[in-house]
């Protein structure tokens, strides 16, 4: 099996709006992109693993902040590097600027022979739903069609 991730594509209504909540990777390779390298709270999970409590762990991971509601599963979707990622939409409201993610470590500068701990998310938002098209990775895209073709 190759690698596959499963993730949460909250969603709000504001006065009639539907706005969909995105995070930004942290760490030094996403810290100066923006328009395409947005994501879902998302993260890898074994073939043992439920793909929707796996998806509730990462967002919680990536978020500080638990997620319940009614889980609408999407259509999975296949990313660039071949990674198939299963998505879960449900309705809800979390306040982006009180997010707290867990972190990771890699050798930064490359090379130098030292760790730095940078964090899995950086930054959340929500976006318009043309808007949150522009910001997310490309292959994600689908997931907002679905999203707002089932509101």
């Amino acid at each position: 099996m190759g690698k596959q991730s499963a993730g949460i594509l909250l969603y709000r209504k504001t006065e009639g709006n539907l706005e969909a909540f995105l995070v930004h990777p942290g760490g030094p390779f996403f810290k100066n992109k923006d328009n395409g390298s947005w994501s879902v709270p998302k993260g890898e999970f074994l073939d043992d693993e439920d793909p929707l409590e796996a998806a509730k762990r990462e967002f919680e991971e990536e978020t500080g902040q638990a997620i319940i509601g009614e889980f609408i599963s999407l259509s999975p979707i296949t990313q660039k590097g071949g990674k198939k990622v299963y998505v879960w939409a449900v309705e809800g409201d979390i306040d982006h600027l009180a997010i707290r993610s867990n972190h990771f470590e890699i050798e930064w500068p490359p090379r130098c022979g030292k760790q730095q701990s940078f964090p899995e998310v950086d930054r959340a938002a929500w976006f318009d739903i043309d808007t949150a098209k522009v910001k997310i990775n490309p292959a994600q895209t689908a997931l907002i069609d679905e999203l707002s073709k089932a509101q």
